[in-house]
């Protein structure tokens, strides 16, 4: 169980998408974190690789190796 305070402008803006979709605060707010903690996942990922000195592959790259070139 998890409870946050948020600013009244947020909570208000909250309700009313709750109030218009039929859906509760509770379900709107999971389902943002959750949409927050996969982009930021993908975001930490991101960064670890680019900071790996392994080959990095162009579009270009990829397509001759593949044999796809255009």
């Amino acid at each position: 169980m998890l409870a946050i305070k948020l600013p009244p402008d947020v909570e208000q803006r909250l309700k009313a998408v709750a109030d218009r979709t039929g859906r509760s605060q509770s379900e709107h707010a999971s389902e943002a974190i959750l949409r927050y903690l996969e982009d930021l996942e993908d975001e930490l990922i991101a960064r670890e690789r680019l900071e790996r000195p392994e080959r990095r592959w162009t579009l270009d790259d990829l397509e001759r190796e593949l044999d796809l070139e255009r």
